[in-house]
């Protein structure tokens, strides 16, 4: 696949694509800073689902034939994140409510543009979603 365009392309410039590495960068330092106990458990869950979800914003906008069913995982994969983020938040896994905010209001900021994807792209939501 592809790397990401370079600087003043078309993704760079988009939110979504912007928000997607900033929560990936906010998750990776949040989890340095979990107790052993979940750093290894849900930390590496959590980071690996906001690399996926970076890799699907990627392959949706790659995708010419396939970009409706792309961007419906991505909006799944965002719902799975926002879910890991709130257990992580009951369980006490972040450090601080105010980190555990700033990960949340932007994974569900990534929910609304996906969303609001899936409806320009001219798809229905899923019953499941």
């Amino acid at each position: 696949m592809a790397l990401p365009p370079h600087k003043g392309s078309g993704l760079n410039q988009q939110t979504l694509w912007r928000d997607a590495t900033r929560l990936l960068r906010l998750i990776e330092d949040a989890v340095r800073r979990f107790p052993r106990y979940h750093k290894y458990t849900l930390g590496s869950d959590l980071r690996r689902q906001a690399m996926g979800v970076c890799r699907l914003i990627l392959r949706a906008w790659h995708a010419r034939d396939d970009r409706a069913r792309q961007i419906d995982r991505l909006v799944l994969a965002v719902d799975d994140l926002k879910l890991m983020v709130q257990l992580g938040k009951e369980i006490g896994a972040f450090a601080s409510f105010s980190e555990f905010q700033a990960v949340a209001e932007l994974a569900v900021a990534l929910g609304r543009q996906s969303g609001g994807w899936r409806r320009r792209a001219g798809q229905q939501p899923s019953p499941q979603s």
